[in-house]
């Protein structure tokens, strides 16, 4: 009874173990991929790719039919792979294209030009040592109100007293007419010709203070005292030489030639003070270039009257008495020539020393 049961069991098993053999027997062999290595030499950007595929052999069947569709794979892989580089490739030249250089501007040059030759742009520069004194900064204003100031004297004597300055151009433009009818047609307005003898001292100290400003003579000087006292100083002298011509005039009872005399000295005098006024406002406004053509202009205008009144005078004292021309000439250096010059010393002494 027991070898039935033993038959029954096997025959039973029998085609499970059959089949076990055959599953085994008809299993296909694993095969192992070897990973992509891919070589790139030292100064190359193109990569080089070696694939590598190794294939396990079967020791039991020779050919075996999955290895076809294994290798048509790889060959799709290797084909993607090589895309890939083609890829990379295109990717490798656009960065290393070269960029396009920018062209420098001329500002760029110049710029390299100055710190290539300009000794103080350089490491190591020379140092200069500035030894100019430190002028104190003045407010000129004061002079605009100045100016406005003579401006506005003059315009009123001109429009007040018209008829005056009318006959006073009219006695300097014709030598020809009568002494004597000029001073009477002037002696009747002794108001204004005082004026315009005071604008005349203020004109000719103001233009003394402007040319002394100029050429920098008493820089260090306050013009609220130097302005006042170049006036005093002109009138001064002018008032001085009026009563010595008087004086001299009741000295040698020549009184007619005297007065004659002082007509014509203060009639330039009062043509000169009207004209210095265009000049003082472009000496005192304009740059130094301006400033000096015009004092040189002003310099010959004021020769020219000087020169034309002592012609009047000579030909009015003619007139009256007789004497050489030697005469007058000496007359000429000692009282006309001798004090400018000495006064002109004073002031150059003055303004060596420091002590005006």
């Amino acid at each position: 009874m027991r070898n039935w049961l033993l038959l029954l069991f096997i025959f039973s098993y029998l085609p499970i173990l059959a089949q076990t053999t055959d599953s085994a027997a008809v299993k296909a062999p694993v095969i192992k991929k070897k990973p992509v290595t891919a070589h790139t030499a030292g100064d190359s950007t193109r990569p080089k790719v070696h694939t590598t595929t190794l294939v396990k052999k079967d020791s039991t069947r020779v050919n075996h039919k999955p290895v076809a569709p294994l290798a048509a794979s790889v060959k799709k892989d290797s084909t993607t792979l090589a895309a890939d580089t083609t890829l990379h490739k295109t990717d490798s030249t656009a960065v290393a294209a070269v960029p396009k250089v920018k062209v420098p501007s001329a500002y760029d040059l110049f710029m390299k030009k100055l710190a290539a030759e300009n000794i103080f742009l350089k490491p190591g520069r020379p140092t200069f040592v500035d030894t100019n004194p430190v002028r104190p900064y003045r407010s000129m204003d004061w002079l605009i109100y100045l100016m406005a100031g003579v401006l506005l004297v003059l315009s009123v004597i001109r429009l007040v007293y018209q008829k005056y300055f009318s006959d006073l151009f009219r006695a300097f433009l014709n030598p020809t007419l009568s002494q004597r009818q000029l001073k009477d047609q002037l002696s009747q307005s002794p108001f204004p010709n005082m004026l315009l003898n005071a604008f005349f001292a203020i004109a000719l100290g103001l233009y003394f203070y402007l040319v002394l400003y100029r050429q920098q003579v008493f820089p260090q000087a306050e013009p609220w005292l130097l302005i006042p006292g170049l006036i005093m100083l002109v009138a001064v002298v002018y008032g001085f030489k009026y009563i010595m011509l008087r004086f001299c005039g009741w000295l040698f009872g020549n009184s007619e030639l005297a007065d004659a005399y002082i007509f014509i000295l203060y009639l330039i005098n009062k043509i000169l003070g009207v004209l210095l006024v265009p000049f003082l406002v472009i000496i005192a406004f304009c740059s130094p270039e301006i400033a000096r053509t015009f004092l040189y202009i002003s310099l010959f205008f004021i020769v020219l009257l000087i020169i034309y009144r002592y012609i009047r005078s000579y030909s009015l004292v003619k007139q009256y008495l007789s004497f050489s021309k030697l005469h007058f000439f000496l007359y000429l250096c000692a009282f006309e020539v001798a004090p400018v010059l000495i006064l002109t010393k004073v002031l150059q002494n003055i303004w060596l020393t420091g002590n005006p």
